[in-house]
């Protein structure tokens, strides 16, 4: 298969992954490599994969060392925002191309303010105008916090990665939040916009009460719960931007915010580790793969097309046999958005922490 299939099904290929190293490097693995041999036209980042990269890595001890007089938020801010830039750089090819559709690449605000609607907005500020790229989007977590402030960001003209969406019901106030932000824009024309929802955490905390549950019925929809929900998160997007309401910001030169799936690694060695990808193939969608993730796809994918929109109806059957077998997904889905806020928030203050004993050493 040619991973340019999932290009041509209407998925742009974003990388979940960026480190100094990836920027630099020649080889197979490098952002370059990846841009230019496996389709690539975008870059994703959050909290978890900067203390990764950050963290024990010999390139950034210098430039660590070097601002010792610095405080480590201001530290972590520059070598963030730095790898980021020049990311920017590497798809500015990409960005031009696609008219500013592709060629993106994310940061995430401070997780520590996810539930702070004007810190959000402020910060997001801020980094917008430190990176000081037009092919950068600001990550805002799709808390109710977050709302108001993904509405204020996108009407300042700002282009924002809405993150850690899990329900239905929590992505059509996405949704309305974004088209809220394009109305109150005076030129939308250069703003854009993907609702980052994530898959794989949902099986995970489904599948373990679908086991302990063992009933037959529960154990016929083992691994079936994430991609329903993405389905049905599809189908939304389609019925909102076929709306008297955005048809009139279209008419203004707005566009669409996409779909993106996100935490499409397959955590269950049982399932295909490429189920997250060729199962979520649409038009106007984007999925951001981990490393390992496009590397399966790359050897072993089957595209088969577009593998959302003849499904709805038994994604809704899927999502009525989770009730019937005592689940329910919206308790699950808040639980995973705690978590999901408490993990990020962790491993940036374990980032934080880390350089401060790297500028000690």
């Amino acid at each position: 298969m040619a991973i340019s299939d999932v290009s041509a099904g209407g998925t742009s290929i974003w990388l979940d992954d960026l480190s100094r190293a990836k920027l630099e490097g020649i080889d197979p693995h490098s952002l370059p490599s990846r841009i230019a041999q496996a389709s690539v036209v975008g870059v994703t980042t959050n909290p978890s994969i900067f203390n990764a990269a950050i963290t024990g890595a010999t390139e950034y001890a210098a430039d660590i060392a070097s601002m010792k007089d610095l405080s480590a938020d201001e530290v972590v801010q520059k070598l963030t925002t730095d790898d980021v830039r020049k990311a920017c750089e590497l798809l500015k090819e990409t960005y031009t191309r696609t008219r500013g559709i592709d060629g993106r690449v994310s940061i995430e605000v401070d997780p520590r303010l996810a539930h702070d609607t004007q810190g959000t907005i402020e910060q997001g500020l801020a980094l917008w105008k430190i990176v000081d790229r037009p092919n950068l989007m600001i990550k805002v977590p799709a808390t109710l916090e977050g709302l108001p402030a993904i509405t204020a960001l996108i009407a300042a003209g700002i282009s924002v990665n809405v993150t850690l969406i899990f329900s239905i019901k929590r992505y059509a106030a996405v949704i309305d939040a974004f088209i809220s932000g394009i109305e109150e824009s005076p030129n939308p024309t250069h703003v854009h916009s993907v609702a980052s929802f994530f898959i794989s955490r949902i099986d995970s905390a489904i599948d373990a009460l679908l086991t302990k549950n063992g009933s037959i019925q529960a154990i016929e929809l083992l691994g079936k719960a994430a991609i329903a929900n993405a389905h049905l998160a599809y189908q939304l997007f389609e019925e909102k931007f076929a709306s008297p309401r955005w048809t009139k910001q279209q008419e203004r030169g707005a566009h669409k915010q996409r779909p993106l799936w996100a935490s499409t690694g397959v955590k269950n060695p049982d399932y295909d580790d490429t189920r997250y990808v060729v199962e979520l193939i649409a038009p106007d969608t984007v999925n951001t793969m981990p490393q390992s993730t496009l590397d399966a796809v790359i050897d072993h994918g089957i595209v088969r097309g577009n593998t959302i929109t003849a499904h709805y109806p038994a994604a809704i059957e899927v999502l009525k046999d989770l009730t019937s077998v005592g689940i329910s997904l919206d308790a699950i889905t808040t639980e995973l958005e705690i978590d999901g806020v408490k993990k990020f928030a962790q491993a940036w203050s374990e980032l934080l922490n880390n350089v401060k004993v790297a500028q000690q050493g």
